[in-house]
């Protein structure tokens, strides 16, 4: 039984009965069967699909977004944006896609030429993360039904209210049966479907352990996999910036989500000339942001999804400092709920086997660099490689940081957010492959040489 807990008082939402290995096998002939008619579906139709599920996510969005916020505890602001952006993906990819599906041709010594074809490959899971509940499942789902592929999702225990409404939405989208079937299991009975023949691949978003454990079942079985892992982003300001700007966004970027994104700027990394002054203006920010009843609009984050994990940052934070860094604010309220105020650490030491971990709560880490050389440098001392945030006027500087950051995605002058239109992911221990864009859609998709004689 797989029980949702709302975070914000403790109390018990629902609970879940998991499949039985005789109904898990019940899905995965379902997806067969649904696999063989959905590959030789139009485009059209499965453009037809995407534009409905777009209009069911925006009707529906006032209650998809409620559920996100009692079962892990983002605002309800924050909860209803996601929502908004699933529609946009879907209507992204029902607009853009039928164009990525076309593979073109390439000449051939001798007069002949190659056909390249993108067909689907079938069935694919998804093990999916509880921290943007809806978000990371579309960016998965939506390409998934323009490849003609089908879609088996594993969501994380504590989100089941959200995945059954996802199924929901597919009914009311009026989707072939079978096509998306939300799987309530634990992450011990991953492995048998993964190994499963009726299942083509498997995409994972969630830590480098889960992804280790993914990826080696997945290269025993000789499968595709796609990994979105955990980040350390750094947040780069340089002297050219515009101060108030970066101050504003850095701390934006540390608490969305109550600071559990993978793609949050989480060490900020601040040229020693401005360091003073920036420091000064983001620890006074930091203190003012309002942690509190994630329904109320005034909040500005909610508790973290639960009092485990708010243990587990808290954990980060003794070790830390028992390393010799200091904490400010960061305090736990004496309130129900895994409510944490936001903090940030100075003189957390570099070299520390520490800097191999991702906070995963509102706690930032401030670094000074005496260069741009030595910013780099800090940027890159970690295991991680997801996105960064670089904010210079300085075009040989932002050249730099394009060229020498080891990251998957930068953003220059601005905090990282994805798009539905641009590829996501990272290096590193943060992953491999991508999500969204032209290339998302095409990880799970076969591109066939059709030879042809001159």
């Amino acid at each position: 039984m797989m029980k949702s807990v709302n975070p914000a008082t403790g109390e018990v939402i629902a609970s879940f009965e998991e499949l039985t290995e005789a109904q898990i096998d019940a899905k995965l002939d379902s997806a067969t069967q649904a696999f063989a008619q959905w590959r030789k579906s139009d485009v059209a139709k499965r453009v037809a699909l995407l534009g409905r599920l777009a209009d069911a996510y925006d009707a529906h969005k006032d209650r998809l977004a409620a559920m996100a916020t009692q079962e892990m505890g983002k605002t309800l602001k924050s909860a209803t944006a996601e929502v908004e952006k699933c529609a946009a993906a879907f209507r992204y990819y029902a607009e853009e896609g039928p164009a990525m599906l076309e593979g073109g041709s390439v000449d051939l010594p001798g007069g002949g030429r190659a056909d390249l074809v993108w067909l689907p490959i079938g069935p694919v899971l998804a093990v999916m993360p509880w921290n943007f509940p809806y978000w990371q499942v579309v960016r998965f789902l939506a390409p998934c039904i323009l490849a003609g592929n089908v879609g088996l999702l594993k969501h994380a225990s504590n989100v089941q209210g959200v995945a059954a409404l996802m199924k929901e939405m597919m009914g009311v989208a009026q989707a072939p049966e079978g096509l998306f079937q939300n799987l309530p299991i634990r992450s011990k009975a991953v492995e048998a479907i993964i190994a499963d023949d009726r299942v083509a691949a498997v995409t994972l978003t969630g830590s480098e352990g889960a992804g280790k454990a993914v990826a080696e079942q997945a290269g025993r079985a000789l499968k595709k996999v796609v990994l979105e892992l955990g980040g350390s982003d750094p947040f780069i300001v340089m002297p050219s910036a515009d101060l108030d700007a970066a101050v504003e966004q850095a701390v934006t970027a540390r608490v969305q989500n109550t600071g559990q994104s993978c793609i949050c700027g989480k060490r900020m990394i601040v040229h020693a000339d401005i360091y003073d002054a920036f420091a000064e203006k983001f620890l006074a920010a930091m203190a003012a942001v309002k942690a509190g009843d994630p329904l109320n609009p005034d909040s500005d984050m909610g508790p973290l999804s639960s009092e485990e994990q708010r243990d587990t940052v808290r954990d980060q934070i003794d070790r830390m400092v028992a390393a010799g860094a200091a904490l400010h604010g960061g305090e736990v309220p004496d309130l129900p709920g895994a409510y944490m105020h936001a903090g940030v650490m100075t003189g957390v030491p570099i070299e520390s086997d520490l800097m191999a971990e991702e906070i995963f709560g509102p706690i930032a880490m401030l670094f000074r660099a005496a260069d741009i050389d030595e910013a780099i440098a800090i940027a890159n001392a970690i295991p991680f490689g997801l996105g960064s945030s670089v904010w210079t006027e300085d075009a040989q500087e932002q050249a730099r940081f394009i060229r020498d950051i080891d990251a998957g995605m930068t953003a220059i002058n601005q905090m990282l957010a994805s798009a539905p239109q641009a590829p996501f992911g990272g290096v590193k221990r943060s992953g491999h492959g991508r999500e969204l864009g032209p290339f998302g859609l095409h990880e799970f998709m076969n591109l066939k040489s059709v030879y042809r004689a001159g």
